[in-house]
């Protein structure tokens, strides 16, 4: 009897182990894009609160190259198991359509998404566009090629963001000729110098130029307006058509990743992303605050790969179709 107690106890302590809760050890978190910018700023402060919700450390580790296909590319290759994760953005949904990967945004297991970055339609405040519908008549009057917009490269989340917005209020998404620029702060300056009509940027980016009275938002591509910017009429509000589109940053995992693993990830990030801290910060620096936990991530996903194939399409840049 002695004996079969005792093998029932290693039998206890073994099934123990083989259970032991996760995570047991650290987790590293993968960001697509170099230490310093704003994709990481956000990474790191969401995973000092994960270590507080999970009980280990999580790592944050710069993967940059080849425009975050490097990176990227890590997440969805990690072994599955949860300890390596990825803070995925905007510019996954587009690398399958130009052919730069040959995995899609829905390949990618969803956990949570944190931000959305509105894109706004800015222009000279000294220019005869008093609204956006009376930009959008101008430009639909005029020949392809009249006017150029710049403040993003080509492909980039706003550049599509912008295509997308014209081809829902019925405008040709390529009468308005792209002068890509590398981001907002160069594209404000040639706006301002008038060598280009339209710069594409969130509101925030734009604030330096708009409190010197030199440019002026017209719409904001969201659902609902920007706190910040309570004077700037959503793009439903401004034509009558329901429209948002902007860059967005979320965590995800490889294939494969056990339901009960994302599920008790989904629950941290998200709770995490709606801490004081969290918001404060996110508010402070004035990045969007959009979250969406496992279920309404990965439809997000669906939506996102979809949408950006269409409009790549429709620009012809995009390398596959389907």
């Amino acid at each position: 009897m002695k004996s079969l107690i005792i093998s029932a106890a290693v039998l206890g302590v073994s099934a123990g182990a083989v259970l032991a809760e996760y995570p047991e050890k650290a987790i590293t978190l993968i960001v697509p894009w170099a230490a310093g910018g704003g994709t990481d700023a956000i990474a790191r402060l969401l995973a000092g609160g994960m270590e507080k919700e999970l009980g280990v450390s999580v790592n944050v580790v710069n993967k940059p190259g080849g425009g975050s296909v490097i990176g990227h590319s890590e997440m969805l290759s990690t072994k599955p198991d949860g300890y390596t994760l990825g803070f995925a953005t905007a510019e996954l949904a587009s690398f399958y359509w130009a052919g730069q990967s040959q995995y899609k945004a829905t390949d990618f297991n969803p956990i949570a998404l944190v931000n959305f970055d509105s894109g706004a339609f800015h222009v000279s405040a000294s220019g005869d566009w008093k609204d956006v519908k009376a930009a959008l008549a101008d430009i639909k009057s005029k020949p392809t090629g009249t006017y150029t917009v710049t403040g993003t490269s080509t492909g980039a989340a706003y550049h599509l963001a912008f295509a997308g917005f014209l081809k829902a209020n019925g405008v040709d998404p390529l009468s308005v000729t792209l002068v890509p620029s590398q981001g907002a702060a160069p594209g404000f300056q040639e706006l301002a110098a008038g060598g280009s009509n339209v710069v594409l940027s969130s509101l925030p980016e734009g604030i330096a130029m708009m409190q010197a009275g030199k440019t002026k938002p017209l719409t904001v591509f969201a659902e609902k307006r920007i706190a910040a910017f309570p004077d700037v009429p959503t793009a439903e509000e401004a034509t009558g058509v329901a429209f948002s589109g902007g860059t967005w940053r979320g965590v995800v995992g490889p294939q494969k990743l056990p339901a009960d693993v994302q599920k008790k990830l989904s629950d941290a990030v998200v709770k995490v992303a709606g801490s004081e801290d969290f918001v404060k910060f996110m508010n402070d620096k004035g990045f969007g605050i959009r979250v969406l936990d496992t279920a309404g991530f990965g439809q997000f996903l669906t939506e996102q790969y979809t949408q950006v194939g269409t409009i790549m399409n429709d620009l012809g840049i995009a390398q596959r179709k389907e």
